[in-house]
């Protein structure tokens, strides 16, 4: 369950609602770190804690892609004293598994990747190509991390935080961030300071060779598994001429293959710098108790030097692109464009651009879903990132309509914009649910902290009470100007998905939801597959808790999900009802 729906849904409501005037104490230790905290007490006794390292693919280059959500992974593996029965000998298991993968990777990147250049074989990392050495080193370390599990304690850091009542322990990972989030009575919040201050001090990267298995799986279920995930891959390499945007957040496959522990040990010691670092704490808690305790705790971190600058920037796009693919999945559309990175000046009237657009009551569907009736969804969005952004205009087919029919219809729409001012009624109703979401966005400790982590991320928490104003301000001639200024046509890269003639019959329900929302789900729902039948109740309680507060676009993928795992669980019981009263069931043949 860790880190599956609230990678990308904390995402989408952490830049989606815009809260009102909030007024933290924000305070910085003396080896860099900056701790941001806000008391309220309207979940009593309850906060939501977590803390940014502000790191992620854009950080990395070729070799290493990846490598940020790999330290996601690794940060749960405990330390020095959580994860492990005998410290002494998992550092020595470490050692080894790290000195006979070294030896490995210099026969994959000589010999094989030489054997694979001149074609003589088709994949150098595959171990049906091993040769004798390189088959005996495999074979060695595969017995050594077996031998190594005889020591670690798993999940060891989970268990203590649940123990404690924790609720929504969770991680993840973006091109700019990459934000550890958690749940506590407000009592455990020195276990919070110990065990975050004790990961990020002696961390020792337990099951370092092992785990990259499980980010090959996971990438496997996301991205191959995903009627789009290639495609989506490929469109966004071609989208990002320069940009280490280009790469994936998971990275790709041969670089998961590369890393070594002493390439993994300099990044982190470059990134996970307290001086590189945002706490959060929000909810029911004792100011002056807690920044004792954080500076008890936090404060024994060194401080180290300042993170290399990204200085790639992207240039401009001198012609139109466009990716033509058949899917296994209803046929879509999205045309994407460069804008502007997250809190550019323009950014309030492209948000606000997308308000009048998106939604039951915007342009889109009433024209497209509604109108012409040729799609089942569409939508538009700015995805501003920290260093450059995108805006993307996305739609899915209904029925016999066409790819090329719904491009041709968002062109439409988008000369409206270019030639004709947004009503002034129409520009209300969008600030009046401006408003509306300052309220929402207030709601939950959960979100609050995401957005606060965010926002510092980005440059300013105080985002968080200044963008209503900015957003409120927004005039239709600041639309057209937008509208004129970046929709230009070599500016533009189109993706074309055509379904494929085999594809597997449609879900006529998730099809109806924007291609971000079934991205969320097929996501989750991969994520959620191996969960155990006695634990399916559990995370639909999770799922009902977390759903609190969440803007409606989310709350439907919420609703969706909890539909499904109901679904299973009916089903499994089902099946273990009839096993039980099969008479047949005890019969075995042998063959």
């Amino acid at each position: 369950m860790k880190r599956c729906i609230a990678t990308l849904l904390t995402l989408l409501c952490s830049q989606a609602t815009v809260a009102q005037q909030v007024d933290p104490e924000v305070f910085t230790l003396d080896n860099g770190m900056k701790f941001i905290l806000l008391q309220r007490s309207a979940e009593p006794n309850n906060v939501a804690v977590g803390w940014v390292a502000k790191v992620g693919s854009v950080n990395e280059r070729p070799g290493i892609t990846g490598l940020s959500h790999y330290f996601e992974h690794l940060m749960f593996k405990g330390t020095n004293t959580i994860g492990t029965n005998d410290p002494v000998a998992d550092a020595a298991f470490t050692k080894k598994e790290s000195f006979l993968r070294d030896q490995m990777l210099e026969i994959v990147w000589g010999e094989q990747y030489d054997r694979f250049r001149s074609g003589e074989i088709d994949d150098p990392w595959d171990e049906q190509y091993d040769t004798p050495k390189l088959a005996a080193l495999r074979k060695e370390i595969v017995e050594t991390m077996n031998e190594h599990r005889s020591v670690i304690v798993k999940d060891e850091f989970s268990s203590v935080y649940q123990k404690a009542g924790a609720v929504g322990m969770n991680a993840f990972t973006s091109e700019d961030i990459t934000f550890y989030i958690n749940g506590l009575p407000a009592n455990k919040l020195e276990l919070w300071c110990w065990l975050e201050s004790d990961r990020l001090q002696n961390s020792v990267f337990r099951e370092f060779f092992s785990e990259r298995d499980v980010v090959h799986e996971e990438r496997r279920m996301r991205t191959d598994a995903s009627p789009t995930g290639k495609f989506d891959e490929q469109f966004n390499s071609m989208f990002w001429e320069a940009s280490p945007y280009s790469w994936p957040v998971i990275g790709w496959p041969s670089d998961l293959n590369s890393y070594t522990l002493e390439e993994a040990k300099r990044y982190f010691d470059v990134y996970y710098r307290p001086n590189n670092l945002i706490g959060i704490v929000v909810g029911d808690f004792d100011i002056d108790a807690t920044k004792k305790m954080i500076a008890e705790y936090f404060g024994r971190l060194k401080k180290g030097s300042p993170p290399p600058p990204v200085p790639t920037i992207e240039p401009a796009q001198k012609a139109p692109q466009r990716l033509v693919g058949e899917v296994d999945a209803q046929s879509q559309v999205e045309v994407r464009y460069h804008a502007v990175p997250f809190g550019h000046k323009d950014s309030y009237a492209f948000e606000v651009m997308s308000a009048v657009l998106n939604g039951r009551t915007g342009r889109l569907f009433k024209s497209m879903v509604e109108g012409e009736e040729i799609a089942a969804s569409a939508r538009v969005g700015l995805d501003g990132k920290k260093y450059a952004g995108a805006y993307s205009f996305k739609a899915t087919v209904k029925g016999d309509s066409t790819p090329e029919e719904l491009e041709a219809a968002w062109y439409r729409e988008l000369e409206l914009l270019q030639n004709e001012p947004v009503s002034d009624a129409e520009l209300q109703k969008v600030k009046n649910n401006i408003v509306a979401d300052q309220y929402r966005g207030l709601q939950s400790n959960y979100y609050l902290m995401i957005q606060l982590g965010f926002f510092e991320m980005f440059g300013d928490w105080n985002y968080i009470n200044t963008a209503s104003d900015r957003l409120l301000g927004v005039t239709s001639s600041d639309i057209m100007e937008i509208a004129n200024t970046y929709f230009d046509t070599n500016n533009s890269s189109v993706a074309i998905y055509n379904r494929a003639s085999d594809a597997e019959p449609l879900d006529e329900e998730l099809e109806s939801f924007s291609p971000e929302q079934r991205a969320m789900v097929q996501q989750a729902l991969n994520d959620l597959e191996n969960v155990p039948t006695a634990m399916i109740g559990t995370v639909i309680d999770n799922i009902k808790t977390q759903s609190s507060g969440v803007p409606q676009e989310v709350k439907v993928v919420f609703d969706y999900l909890i539909k499904k795992l109901e679904e299973r669980l009916h089903q499994e019981s089902d099946s273990v009802e009839n096993k039980q009263t099969d008479p047949d069931e005890d019969i075995i043949e042998i063959e």
